[in-house]
């Protein structure tokens, strides 16, 4: 939230961000986010309503607002519902004995009901903004008077946005105490058993935070993934930041690198407060964009895991296949469930969502741009995923019953191919390039890039599969990748560019051809071009057929 937190660190990142240098990924392709929903006028206000904290049993909503009714600064307020299917009652202010007239904001609750924890800087703590627990003897109890946490895990500085595990026993917050890597850090308190009591807090480290703010967190119910708000480098605006989340295989492991939870969650507005629902299928936060009610608002997205694993657009024996392939194995392609999470195991669980989707026709949000290129007459090469129509330079010739998949365009070699407006940045996160190709000649194009990088190509020398997507140039100029896959020699070949923000590789008919360590690909905004090189040179036309070219922002495994 903008005040307390947010509203007093404005200023440290906006100074800050820009001396940073720092790594980042995108988040896996094993979940799709839905479009983002306001969760309405009785929730929230013209003022700022924020910092969702979701019940176990997804029956209670606990947010922070600054709406009248409060006792004074924000208040923490309780909406609820009878089931998970009905719309959420009116709010109701948690009263007196829970908030004060200070700030009490940032709560979220623990998986039996009977604890709330939340930040406050009433008179009692040990520093500006502490952390505080009221506790209930059960669900239908009133709130007890709430109690700081001690000098354990509260200091001189301020702490804030606590997030307990499911188990209890993991205390995640943020805190502005000397020992971080920035002017606000994540840091964890544990103890042994939830009658004990919670031990020195510790730092997360370098691995999750930065030298920026890293702030509000939520641990996901099986504590295998911690969402945040941390408005370092590789984000998509707002100067408070974006959501992130890093993930760790088991209970006790080190965290992972942060990913971006990516542009259909985060934009150029500020994404605040993130709680993810018990089964992983919703994610609550809060945001400023347009559309809501006031200042800052409560959202929802929903979340639907990766079941048409070859994206052929149904769900059916090949992705049982493919999930069978990797049985009791730790696949994140095909960990599918629980949802957004995974349990680092392909097992019943995973097969139970893919059958619950059997059958079903499943369009991939992430499939950004398709052209099948099965036109029969005109200049236009439309695309049926998006808007990037492409237009036919020079004379290529359409061949409707010629193609691999239907039609296909045929190009001479010389001065044909199909440019359009921009589609992708490829330094943005996971990226595929899929193509069926028949013909060509070494040093020839299948797609490129304006005034960026061949992205799929017959290599100069022999005609084997490459891509020249590199990292940004450096003091050592990054290598092509070669497949010594020939795809010149007149059959028809489907050949495929993937990144996972980690790992180039290269297939052709479905196989792995090539693969090798690239951390970062090189930034672009130009438009792409299909069959001529990304600066349209002699000897970079396609001579022959390109059929069902198609762009996601995922990594596809063949």
């Amino acid at each position: 939230m903008e005040s307390l937190c947010c509203r007093r660190i404005r200023f440290l990142l906006v100074a800050s961000v820009a001396i940073v240098v720092a790594s980042a990924g995108s988040a896996n392709a094993d979940f799709i986010f839905g479009t983002p929903t306001n969760l309405g006028p009785m929730l929230n206000t013209s003022a700022r309503d924020e910092e969702p904290g979701i019940s176990a049993d997804g029956l209670s909503l606990y947010y922070c607002s600054l709406r009248s009714g409060g006792y004074g600064g924000y208040d923490m307020w309780v909406t609820n519902r009878a089931t998970t299917q009905d719309d959420w009652g009116p709010p109701v202010n948690l009263g007196s004995t829970v908030n004060s007239p200070y700030d009490d904001f940032s709560e979220d609750i623990s998986a039996d009901g009977l604890e709330l924890y939340f930040g406050s800087n009433r008179p009692g703590g040990t520093g500006g903004y502490d952390i505080w627990v009221a506790r209930r003897a059960t669900t239908h109890n009133e709130w007890t008077t709430p109690v700081s946490l001690g000098p354990m895990v509260n200091s001189p500085s301020e702490e804030g946005c606590p997030s307990i595990s499911d188990d209890g026993l993991e205390l995640y917050f943020w805190s502005t105490r000397p020992g971080g890597a920035g002017s606000y850090d994540i840091w964890v308190s544990r103890r042994a058993t939830i009658q004990d009591d919670w031990g020195m807090a510790e730092n997360l480290g370098a691995a999750v935070n930065s030298s920026v703010a890293d702030l509000c967190t939520d641990v996901s119910p099986d504590s295998l993934s911690l969402l945040f708000v941390s408005a370092r480098p590789g984000g998509y605006g707002g100067n408070l930041g974006d959501l992130w989340m890093s993930r760790r295989p088991e209970i006790g492991d080190s965290w992972g690198p942060p990913i971006n939870l990516g542009p259909m969650v985060n934009g150029s507005y500020n994404e605040n407060g993130p709680c993810l629902s018990t089964d992983g299928s919703t994610l609550y936060f809060s945001s400023d964009r347009p559309g809501g009610s006031g200042d800052a608002d409560m959202w929802q997205v929903s979340i639907s895991p990766v079941v048409d694993f070859n994206s052929d657009g149904i769900v059916d024996i090949k992705d049982l296949l493919r999930l069978i392939e990797s049985w009791g194995q730790n696949d994140p392609s095909v960990d599918i469930a629980p949802l957004l999470l995974g349990d680092g195991v392909v097992d019943r669980k995973d097969l139970e969502v893919l059958v619950s989707y059997w059958g079903q026709e499943i369009p991939d949000p992430l499939l950004v741009a398709h052209w099948r290129l099965d036109e029969a007459e005109g200049i236009i090469a439309f695309d049926s995923a998006g808007t990037s129509d492409g237009v036919a330079v020079g004379d290529p010739v359409w061949q409707p019953a010629g193609g691999r998949v239907g039609g296909a365009l045929e190009l001479d070699g010389v001065d044909d191919c199909v440019t359009t407006e921009f589609v992708c940045d490829p330094s943005k996160g996971p990226l595929s390039v899929f193509a069926w190709i028949q013909g060509g000649a070494p040093g020839q194009v299948i797609v490129s890039q304006e005034d960026g990088a061949n992205w799929l190509m017959a290599g100069a020398l022999d005609g084997t599969l490459a891509t020249e997507l590199v990292a940004p140039a450096g003091r050592i100029a990054a290598p092509p990748l070669i497949s010594g896959v020939l795809i010149t020699d007149g059959l028809w070949h489907r050949v495929a560019f993937t990144w996972d923000g980690s790992n180039r590789r290269l297939y052709v008919d479905d196989a792995l051809a090539a693969e090798d360590r690239q951390s970062s690909l090189a930034n672009c905004s130009g438009g792409l071009n299909i069959g001529c090189g990304e600066d349209m040179t002699p000897g970079s036309f396609w001579s022959g057929l390109i059929d069902d070219v198609r762009i996601y922002n995922r990594v596809v495994e063949p």
